[in-house]
């Protein structure tokens, strides 16, 4: 919804209507002379208009309709009136007028004249001070809106018995609802109220306009909002009410919206009736219907509460709506499926095509047979080593078949996995082996933490041969754990059931068309939740997993070409991984044989997906953006991207997937309105057990479904739902971020700053955000020190947290600026200072580093760049590589492997590199 007032000709107007059982004989007569007295210099006539219809026949509504909305435009006379002659003989007086000039009661004193009902002698003509040519475009509460039309909308509601306090009362309700619809604590609304001591028989606008700023954080009762203090800089409103809606018998108003929502009140035989006039340009008739329904409900709690009552108490939604938005998140398919575990479904797969292609990676391969037997052999192995039914085991292995093996060894164990991702740093890789209290670890390295765990090879355990137990636990066990940044500097731990993932796979496999023709990437880290439902995507549906290599997958190019050779078909990717192979797959390439891109692990943009309709017709591949949580496992919404839907910019990542719930609610855990924002919880067949020896974050965080009596999870995302069902996902509720698609609580970033010794305090904020790029997007940390360098501090940082955690950039401050509230105030930090290396370093010559390379990085990056700086160190990352790549190739240079540039990360390095037999 605009929160904008309007200025459009249109607004500037409201109108008279007066029903005629037959038009009086000296009605123009009368007329003529009263605007002759009241406005001399340029009298305004009344038109009488034959309609060859009868009165409330759809020919004379649509005349009429035209009429009352036909607005004066500037230069125009002040007053235009029109009288409308049916068929039958009735007929309708219309008054329109300029606000600005004449005020509703000036338009009855006006109708009485031509009724005959008072004379115009008894009637004071306007006075001086007010200019019939008003069109200065200056009053403050008229904020010009070019999208502005002249279509517009109107519903009644009756509120109930008027009393002394409607408008005060109207206010807040109205205020109230905005603030639930719009998620803000502070509302203005627009108020046009008559002048208290206005002379009853004067022509003249005595209207007063006022903003009042109302404040529902909680600070303000009932009844001190009933008497608000004024905005103290209007910024434009999204409602407005006319409190001089009162007519006559057969007299009505009629008011072009002010803004969005207008409201009028009236009284009629004691009842208070609001209609709710709404511009269609920005308030469709549906909600405007859904507003009028939640503000008779407010209205009528503020009523009857007592003044010191909160107003966060009173609720919006009903209890029959509220089950009406439960079974709008839910669909209408669920799947009928028994609970199974991962191994028994993996099972079927062996029996149904044990000859077919499992897993490969580059020159190796299994088939599901080959993958079957190597895997039981492992888990055999294991339990030789002690591993018990639901036991946790440590994974810490590389891309290739012995991953692949090695989590299904440990599930057809009755055990766990904790995927560990061995190019993290040792320290993390060792307080993950503590806090998931790991019976063993799996690792293919001697260069792991010192531990008193044992640490085996896959090697080493394919000599197993013992007998495998059947494994007892059931399919509300857990499959395995996967830990994500926290808040508080500790990662946690999720711990995800076995049904979950086959519950994930029978919630897609029919919409997607997911078969054993499939084949699949292993792109991500198996430490990244994207890994579960690519590794089990392929395998519970009898498709063929390539492992993607790790340098493979940071070379768009060489990712491309492996695409091709392979001939995939089902490929995950997060959106800035995707932009960089979109950019090198570009003709005369032959297209590659995908037909369905699933996209997560951060928000999409479609805009940039529009040249990817050109070589990939809807058609041939489907694009489907899946809005997902660890916790839910992996994903908990569909939503095909068109070409429309890229077009458009839509920002909806679909309905939820058969089996999930979604819920938006407000922070006390109550139902919001279709389109209003909240955090979004999801229950259903995805909901993780909770978090790992962390039982007042599981209490917190997984909560009970009041729906469906199972469990739902508080998201911390913003979303809202849709008329249709569908979630538009609004970001996050506090300051968690994804970056290039791993999830980053800045929290846990911080918290290891602060432990490095001579490090008093720090902060860390997201920047790039303002430029639009997702490459752009890095941690900036502020720190407080006396004497450590920064050098010193990145290093600390990089024994305990992985790269994409590190801060791009690390800046000295004498003390964190606070907000008036001690809060740190993160508009207030300076920007960022990118290290250098100091010059000592630096040799002095740079002659045997080619300029253009300079100028190249320099562009990329986009600030100065020294033959001797740190790629890294200047807010280089994975896709600022490989637009380096491309813009080198471009000048001629040679191709850059991407893995050439993290073993040499400066240009004087890198050249040296990337000379034939150099470095090598």
């Amino acid at each position: 919804m605009s929160s904008k007032a309007s200025r459009s000709p249109r607004a500037s107007c409201h109108a008279l209507r007066v029903r005629l059982p037959h038009l009086p004989a000296d009605a123009e007569p009368a007329f003529r002379a009263a605007a002759t007295a009241w406005w001399p210099a340029r009298p305004p006539r009344l038109w009488l208009d034959p309609v060859p219809a009868p009165a409330g026949s759809p020919a004379a509504d649509r005349r009429l309709h035209a009429e009352l909305h036909r607005p004066i435009e500037p230069g125009g006379p002040v007053l235009r009136a029109v009288c409308l002659v049916y068929a039958d003989g009735s007929a309708d007086l219309v008054l329109v007028a300029r606000r600005q000039a004449l005020d509703l009661t000036s338009l009855r004193l006006i109708a009485d004249v031509v009724t005959g009902t008072r004379a115009a002698a008894d009637i004071s003509p306007p006075a001086p001070s007010v200019d019939p040519d008003w069109d200065d475009g200056e009053t403050a509460w008229a904020t010009s809106d070019p999208r502005a039309g002249d279509r517009s909308g109107q519903v009644d509601v009756v509120l109930g018995a008027a009393g002394s306090g409607t408008v005060p009362a109207l206010v807040v309700a109205a205020g109230l609802v905005l603030s639930r619809y719009t998620g803000r604590t502070t509302q203005e609304i627009l108020l046009c109220a008559p002048e208290p001591d206005r002379p009853a028989a004067v022509l003249g606008a005595f209207d007063r306009f006022s903003v009042p700023s109302l404040d529902f954080s909680g600070e303000s009762t009932l009844g001190e909002l009933a008497d608000p203090a004024p905005a103290a800089r209007p910024a434009g409103q999204a409602v407005a009410i006319v409190a001089n809606g009162q007519t006559a018998d057969g007299y009505v108003a009629c008011q072009a919206p002010l803004c969005p929502l207008t409201l009028v009140p009236r009284t009629t035989t004691g009842q208070l009736t609001v209609t709710v006039h709404h511009r269609l340009t920005d308030v469709d008739d549906a909600s405007a219907a859904r507003f009028a329904t939640h503000l008779a409900r407010v209205y009528a709690q503020v009523l009857a509460s007592a003044p010191e009552r909160d107003p966060r108490d009173l609720d919006l939604v009903d209890d029959a709506e509220a089950a009406a938005l439960a079974a709008l998140g839910r669909p209408s398919r669920e799947p009928g499926r028994e609970p199974e575990r991962i191994e028994r479904v993996f099972a079927r797969r062996v029996a149904e095509r044990p000859d077919a292609t499992a897993v490969s990676c580059e020159a190796e391969s299994l088939t599901y047979e080959q993958l079957d037997d190597r895997s039981t052999r492992l888990a055999a192995s294991l339990v030789e080593h002690g591993v018990r039914p639901g036991d946790r085991v440590g994974v810490c292995l590389d891309r290739g078949l012995d991953l692949v093996a090695t989590l299904l060894a440990v599930l057809k164990a009755d055990a766990v996995y904790v995927p560990m991702d061995p190019a993290h740093p040792r320290d993390r890789l060792a307080c993950t082996v503590a806090d998931a209290d790991l019976r063993l670890v799996v690792a293919a390295t001697a260069e792991l933490p010192a531990s008193d765990v044992e640490w085996v090879s896959p090697a080493a355990l394919s000599l197993g041969t013992g007998e495998l137990p059947v494994p007892a636990r059931s399919a509300d066990d857990a499959a395995y754990v996967i830990y994500t940044s926290g808040s508080t500097g500790r990662p946690k731990g999720v711990v995800v059931p076995h049904r979950n993932v086959p519950a994930l796979l029978a919630a897609t496999t029919g919409d997607f068309g997911l078969g054993p023709d499939d084949v699949w990437t292993l792109f991500h880290s198996s430490a990244f939740d994207f890994s579960v439902w690519e590794i089990w995507g392929a395998l519970l549906t009898g498709g063929h997993l390539v492992v993607v290599p790790y340098w493979v997958s940071r070379s768009p190019a060489e990712f491309r070409a492996l695409l091709a050779s392979r001939r995939v078909t089902v490929l995950s990717q997060t959106p800035s991984a995707f932009a960089q192979l979109m950019a090198a797959d570009r003709a005369p390439l032959t297209p590659l044989p995908l037909r369905l891109v699933v996209f997560g692990g951060e928000a999409l943009d479609p805009a940039p997906l529009r040249g990817w309709f050109d070589r990939y017709p809807e058609s041939r591949c489907r694009l489907v953006n899946m809005f997902g949580i660890t916790e839910t496992t992996v994903h908990v919404t569909a939503q095909t991207i068109t070409r429309r839907e890229a077009l458009s910019g839509s920002r909806s990542v679909g309905p939820a997937l058969p089996g999930w719930h979604l819920y938006v609610l407000d922070e006390r855990g109550r139902h919001l309105p279709v389109g209003a924002p909240g955090e979004i919880h999801v229950g259903g067949a995805g909901v993780a057990i909770g978090y790992l020896g962390r039982p007042a974050l599981t209490a917190e965080r997984f909560l009970p479904d009041p729906i469906t009596g199972g469990r739902m999870y508080r998201s911390g995302d913003r979303g809202r739902l849709l008329p249709d069902g569908r979630l538009e996902h609004l970001g996050r509720l506090d300051d968690q971020v994804k970056i290039r698609g791993f999830r980053i609580e800045p929290g846990e970033v911080r918290g290891v700053l602060r432990q490095c010794p001579g490090v008093h305090d720090a902060a860390v904020v997201v920047g790039g955000r303002d430029t639009g790029d997702n490459a752009a997007l890095r941690l900036d940390a502020y720190v407080v020190t006396d004497s450590t360098t920064t050098t010193a501090i990145r290093r600390w940082a990089a024994k305990l947290l992985p790269e994409h955690m590190l801060p791009a950039t690390i800046t000295v401050l004498p003390q964190l600026p606070l907000t008036p509230n001690g809060k740190f105030d993160t508009a207030a930090v300076p920007e960022p200072e990118f290290t250098h290396n100091s010059t000592s370093e630096r040799p002095d010559s740079a002659d045997d580093v080619d300029p253009a390379m300079l100028k190249i990085w320099a562009e990329v990056l986009g600030k100065p760049v020294e033959p001797d700086d740190d790629f890294f160190s200047l807010g280089g990352n994975s896709l600022y590589a490989v637009r380096l790549d491309a813009a080198m190739q471009q000048q001629g240079l040679p191709a850059l492997p991407l893995r050439e540039l993290y073993l040499n990360p400066t240009i004087r390095k890198l050249t040296n590199a990337l000379k034939p037999n150099g470095g090598h």
